[in-house]
């Protein structure tokens, strides 16, 4: 997700121990994080090791808070910060040879063995869960889909949630009041055949590969299971970046089997009216809820950078189906909103969020300049 929001970007290292960044593109970024490689950045910068550094906004002579993403490995892949930058706007950093100080936490996730194996995500904007395999043993609580936790503060509220353990009651910074049921929930996926969805059951290992304090990064594994004439097991890579509403996921389906296999990408549909986008060209699929008296309106969307085969609503559900191929990673992102946290008030706010998540996606490259030397690296 982050890196496309980066794209037509360029940095500039000068000898004086400077990066320039420059936005090239006719989009505002606002409170997005971005990727820098830090291999790149200590080929400039000899001195730079893990944690020894600082950087510094050289107009306001402000420290900006970074983080150094892992990726599940021993050493640093990236160096992330997060930046408001307009179009054609111009930001210089410096680093310096200090150590960092500590950053508030902006995304955190978690294993929740005290609630039958749940996993909890969130950042400062949303959160979410899905549901793990001790919960198949209550098959009147269990669910399919991933679930949403509104909220309307900054702050980190999954681990008092599950503490208080009343997360359906509203105390101040949201709740949890999205029913996900035998559905896919808030935009998981599975596989989509005979006019059928396949789910899978529930995950039943997790890996946290990056865990804030700006970017949160988790692997699920789900046991194989029968899809048709299939058999198929999976791994879902789920990022949450500060600032964003929306998860990038990772599927791969493994499987003995070759070719494509049809693929559904749901959001569960209320019995109330509400208002759906439907956009079938560029792979945005948008769900601004019926409005609840008690708790407000949930948004949710989904979007897919994939050829679309159709999008429709079932009894239960809408659904974007697509194919993808067996044995090979494919990359969508779902997210959500809550109009009583004040930032999406309505589902034309909330359709044109989707909507410009999209245009960004659509770039694809991202160029860096060291001194003379040019680069350009392809989006995740």
């Amino acid at each position: 997700m982050v890196v496309i929001l980066l794209s037509c970007m360029s940095f500039n290292v000068s000898t004086s121990q400077t990066i320039t960044i420059k936005n090239n593109t006719r989009i505002d970024y606002n409170d997005k994080v971005i990727e820098l490689k830090f291999k790149e950045i200590k080929n400039h910068f000899s001195w730079l090791s893990e944690g020894n550094f600082k950087i510094i906004n050289k107009n306001t002579k402000k420290e900006l808070p970074y983080q150094l993403e892992y990726k599940g490995i021993k050493r640093p892949i990236n160096v992330l910060i997060q930046l408001t930058l307009k179009q054609k706007e111009k930001l210089e950093l410096t680093l310096l040879e200090e150590n960092p100080s500590d950053f508030k936490v902006k995304t955190f996730a978690r294993f929740v063995p005290e609630r039958a194996d749940d996993f909890a995500w969130e950042n400062d904007k949303i959160a979410f869960r899905t549901y793990g395999k001790a919960l198949e043993l209550t098959p009147k609580q269990n669910a399919y889909g991933i679930d949403v936790w509104v909220k309307r503060t900054d702050k980190m509220i999954i681990n008092e949630r599950y503490k208080r353990g009343k997360y359906h009651e509203d105390h101040g910074d949201g709740l949890d009041y999205y029913h996900v049921g035998y559905t896919l929930g808030a935009g998981n996926c599975a596989p989509f055949l005979n006019d059928s969805i396949w789910y899978s059951k529930n995950y039943t290992k997790y890996e946290v590969l990056d865990n804030g304090p700006l970017r949160t990064t988790f692997k699920l594994y789900f046991d194989e299971w029968d899809v048709a004439k299939y058999k198929v097991r999976a791994t879902k890579t789920i990022t949450l970046d500060a600032g964003s509403q929306c998860n990038k996921i990772e599927v791969h389906y493994y499987s003995s089997s070759k070719g494509r296999i049809p693929i559904a990408v749901g959001i569960i549909k209320r019995e109330e009216e509400g208002h759906v986008l439907f956009d079938k060209q560029k792979g945005v699929l948008g769900y601004w809820e019926p409005t609840y008296e008690k708790y407000g309106t949930t948004g949710v969307g989904v979007v897919i950078p994939l050829k679309m085969d159709e999008m429709k609503a079932r009894k239960d559900q809408y659904l974007a189906v697509f194919k993808v191929p067996l044995n090979k990673v494919f990359t969508y992102y779902s997210g959500a909103a809550w109009d009583r946290a004040g930032e999406f008030t309505s589902n034309t706010q909330w359709f044109n969020y989707l909507k410009d998540f999209r245009s960004m996606s659509e770039i694809k490259s991202l160029e860096v300049t060291y001194s003379n030397n040019i680069k350009t690296l392809k989006n995740n």
